[in-house]
Formats: structure tokens, C-alpha cells, sequence
């Protein structure tokens, strides 16, 4: 009798059984991976900030300290004929200066090492028109050691000043001994003086002043080899950009991306592009903005401090405008900050304080257009009021049915809210992408603008606002927006005209 057995038959039902198990677990797996598995995040659109320049944008305000021998000359330029003898600083105390910083809530000071005069504020080897030839500490002082040595300890840091202009070196106008003399001075204040955070150059210089070529692209390759965290400042970068004005204002559109190949030094015709950035940019170049808090850059006796209502002024239109405050505070001839300039700072931190150290938003319900990964993706609204104002953020979906208005909105749970300023941040650290928004409250449009960046302030023109509700629409955007910080705060300084229109005298 025939076995019934069919072995061909039993093989094929074994690797088909084999193939659906297999297929099986694999879905399972799958699965399991895709439910254990964090939404990631969206990809970054280039140009992207270095480790430096995030850095660098997060100080918000930083210091300038102009001293010098115009300080004792009432000058702002001086002629580099000056007598080293008459810089006679008795009482200098860089601590002083740099415990005022640190009460400011600043983080980096900026010495003029060397101004257009060409007398060197340390004992430089390569001239003898310096602190060398002064009776300041009988010849043997050092103001840039003696405020490395008063920073350190405070943790703050340091940042230098080197003009290439000279008034005073008779190499200057001969391109290749000045450029020598000029990477000399380079050499020892990157090298004797530890670690240099910022390092200043400028175009600046007098209509009858000598030809002079000068070799930025080597001085750039120097710094770089010498100091390699460095931010390098100038019209044209590498790392930070003039915003192209003293007054401390940026654009109200400010893009952090440029094209550095349409910037020089000294180019007066770049001013309004430095202003406002590019965003077709390729390089990502922030902009500076730096003003004095009197009139002048060195110390003059019949000078005084701005008053706060004009610094908070240019607060919000410099930090408020995706830049960095760069606030000048010059030390008097005695050495010191004067006590008239450090009630004003003191005051104008404590009113920055008052105004955004609450933040209403953080008691609202918040909800959104959408959000990458759906609700527990890790890209939620509620990011935006965590404490984290870079790397946690919301992102709307990719498949946003409405890509140019996505929005988030702000409800109160105990009754309107009350405030004055709105202030919006993105997450720069992929990239920057906004380039219109408005915000409503209760439906009503108060405010609108263009970029926001690290940090977009909007001062309302109408002043206060109460409300329920607070949306913020994003209408135009160069990638999906990433919002990584939202806050309505209450700012008692801010008295617009009754017409709704800002004081004459300031622009918004």
C-alpha cells in the first residue's frame, strides 16, 4: 500500500508557515520599535550657527570699556601725537569695572587694547608708545592683564579691541612693515593673555589718512590659529557683522544670514544690507549692534549717561531685534566707571528684570495648529514655556493642511490677561525661518512684523492689552517654523501716546 505521505507538499507548507511567522514578528517588532521610538526632529535649513556664535547670542547685552588717552585729552579721535605721560590712571580698579558688568547681568567685556591714537594699553614689545612710557605703576603696568586678572575670577570673559588704523606708527601706510607690526600686536595679545572670547576690527579711519592695504584674510587666519572658540567681529565677519549704524538699532527685518561675499570692511555703501541681513544668505553672520551710554565713546566730563527710558528703547530694538547689545561704558581718568554710569546700568538692569522676569504665558492653556509627531511627539506647544529658550520647541506637522498660517494660541483660565509686550523666539539653533508673523488678542490684530530669530520684542504701540486669548500666526516661514520660547509680559515703563503712536523721538 502507497504511503499518503507527500513530503514535497509537507516542505512547501513548512517554508510558507516559516515565511508568515517570520513576517509576522517582524511586523510586531515594527511595531514595538515605532511605538518605543521618539519623533525626530525636523531637519535644519542652512546656514547653521556655530558653537561660538550660539554662544555669543545668548549673552544678549555685552560690555565695551573705551579708555584710553583720549580719556585724558577730552578727544574721541586722537592724533597719535600725545604725550604717553599724561595717561595717569591713579586709582585704576578693573574690578570695579568688571563688577559693574556682572551686575548688569553681562558676561563679556571689550577693552580698546589699542585705538586709532596708537598708544597701547599693554607693554607691547613692538613700540614704546604705550603704558611703558606713562608714570601709570612707574612704567611696569598692564591694564588688558589687569582686567583679565579682575574677569577670570568673576567668570567673565574677555574680549579685545585692536584698531588697525594708527596714527601714531610711522610703518602705517607701508603695507607690508605695518601688516608685520600689526600681526606682532596680534601675536601677543592672543597668546600672553589667555583665552579671548571676541576679537574687534573696523574699518574706521580719518579721509586724510595714509593708503593702507590692509591683510584681513591673514589677520582672520592668525586668530583662528591662536584662539579657536574666538568670535571674530568686522563689517564683513567671519563670525559677528556690524548692524551699520551707532545707535544701537537694527532692522525691524533682521536676518542673522548674509552673504559674506557681498560685504568689505569700511564700505559705507553695505550699511543698509548689514542692517537687515539676507534671507537668501549663505553665510550666518549675526549682527552687533554697539552704542555708548553717553553720548561719546571715551569719558567726557560734561557728558551723562542716557537716560532709561532711550536705553530700554534700544534694548528693544537691538536684543529685541534678533541682535546683541554691545553698550559701551567708558572708565573716567581716574581709572574708574563713573558712579553716575553705574546707578544708570544698575537701573536699567532692574527694569529689564521687572518686565520679563514673569511671564503670563506660562499660566495659559496653549494649543496649536498642529504638531510634529501628534500629541506626546515631543514637539508639543507647550515647549514654548518650558525653561529651555533654544532646543526645546513647537513644531507644527509637516502635513499642516495650511502650511503658511500655522499658529498657537494662549488661553487664560483666570481671567484676562494684562500685558504690554509679546515676545517671540526662535529655535536658531536649526536654522532661521520665520519671515511673517502677527499676533492677535481676542481676534484683534496688535501686533505684526517680519523675522524673529533668537528674539523678537513687540513694544505695543497701543500700549496695555487685556485679553483672554493671545495667537500668534506664523504667515510666512522659509522651512517649518520651530518656536522655542513664547512670553506675554507687563513692561510699566512703556507710556505710548494716547493716539497710539510711539513718542516722536524714538523710532519702533
Amino acid at each position: 500500500m502507497a504511503n499518503p505521505f507527500n513530503y514535497d507538499h509537507y516542505c512547501f507548507s513548512c517554508t510558507v508557515l516559516s515565511l508568515l511567522i517570520s513576517l509576522h514578528a517582524a511586523a510586531t517588532i515594527a511595531s514595538q520599535v515605532q511605538a518605543n521610538s521618539a519623533t525626530t526632529p525636523p531637519l535644519p535649513i542652512l546656514p547653521l550657527p556655530s558653537y561660538s556664535q550660539l554662544k555669543w547670542q545668548q549673552r544678549e547685552i555685552i560690555m565695551f570699556f573705551h579708555f584710553g588717552v583720549n580719556t585724558f585729552t577730552d578727544s574721541e579721535w586722537g592724533t597719535g601725537q600725545e604725550n604717553p605721560a599724561i595717561f595717569n590712571p591713579t586709582v585704576l580698579d578693573a574690578a570695579q569695572w568688571v563688577d559693574t558688568a556682572v551686575q548688569a547681568g553681562v558676561s563679556l567685556v571689550i577693552l580698546t587694547a589699542k585705538h586709532h591714537d596708537g598708544f597701547c594699553l599693554w607693554p607691547s614689545k613692538y613700540t614704546d608708545h604705550s603704558v611703558i612710557s606713562s608714570p601709570w605703576r612707574n612704567g611696569k603696568g598692564d591694564v588688558v592683564q589687569e582686567l583679565v586678572n579682575a574677569a577670570n575670577p568673576r567668570g567673565v570673559d574677555v574680549g579685545l579691541y585692536l584698531s588697525p588704523w594708527d596714527r601714531h606708527d610711522p610703518r602705517y601706510g607701508k603695507n607690508k612693515e605695518y601688516n608685520e607690526y600689526y600681526l606682532a600686536q596680534l601675536q601677543e595679545l592672543l597668546r600672553k593673555y589667555g583665552s579671548v572670547k571676541e576679537i574687534w576690527f573696523d574699518g574706521a579711519k580719518g579721509s586724510n589718512a595714509p593708503n593702507m592695504t590692509y591683510d584681513f584674510g591673514d589677520w582672520f587666519s592668525l586668530v583662528r590659529e591662536l584662539q579657536s572658540s574666538i568670535n571674530i567681529f568686522s563689517d564683513a565677519g567671519p563670525d559677528v557683522r556690524w548692524v551699520g549704524n551707532e545707535q544701537g538699532f537694527a532692522g525691524s527685518t533682521c536676518w542673522s544670514t548674509i552673504n559674506r561675499t557681498a560685504l568689505s570692511i569700511g564700505n559705507a555703501s553695505i550699511v543698509g544690507y548689514l542692517n537687515t541681513g539676507d534671507p537668501k544668505g549663505t553665510d550666518w553672520l549675526p549682527p552687533e549692534c554697539d552704542v555708548s551710554i553717553r553720548t561719546g565713546w571715551f569719558w567726557h566730563k560734561s557728558q551723562s549717561p542716557k537716560p532709561l527710558h532711550q536705553l530700554l528703547q534700544i534694548y528693544y530694538n537691538s536684543v529685541g531685534r534678533n541682535c546683541v547689545l554691545l553698550l559701551n561704558v567708558p572708565p573716567n581718568p581716574t581709572g574708574l566707571i563713573s558712579e553716575s554710569d553705574i546707578l544708570r546700568l544698575r537701573e536699567f538692569r532692574e527694569a529689564v528684570d521687572t518686565v520679563f522676569s514673569s511671564n503670563l504665558a506660562e499660566n495659559c492653556s496653549v494649543t496649536a495648529s498642529s504638531q510634529r509627531g501628534g500629541k506626546g511627539g515631543g514637539f508639543g506647544p507647550e515647549n514654548v514655556v518650558d525653561g529651555d529658550h533654544l532646543w526645546t520647541y513647537w513644531a507644527p506637522s509637516d502635513d499642516d493642511d495650511d502650511k503658511e498660517h500655522h499658529w498657537i494660541e494662549f488661553r487664560a483660565s483666570d481671567g484676562p490677561l494684562r500685558f504690554n509686550v509679546v515676545r517671540i523666539q526662535e529655535a536658531i539653533g536649526l536654522g532661521q525661518r520665520i519671515r511673517q508673523h502677527e499676533v492677535y488678542a481676542d481676534g484683534k490684530r496688535i501686533a505684526s512684523g517680519t523675522t524673529v530669530g533668537h528674539k523678537r520684542l513687540h513694544r505695543l504701540e497701543k500700549g496695555v492689552v487685556h485679553a483672554l486669548s493671545v495667537k500668534i500666526k506664523i504667515t510666512g516661514s522659509r522651512a517649518t517654523p520651530l518656536l522655542s520660547s513664547v512670553g506675554l509680559h507687563f513692561d510699566p515703563f512703556w507710556h505710548p501716546n494716547p493716539n497710539g503712536k510711539p513718542p516722536s523721538k524714538f523710532v519702533h
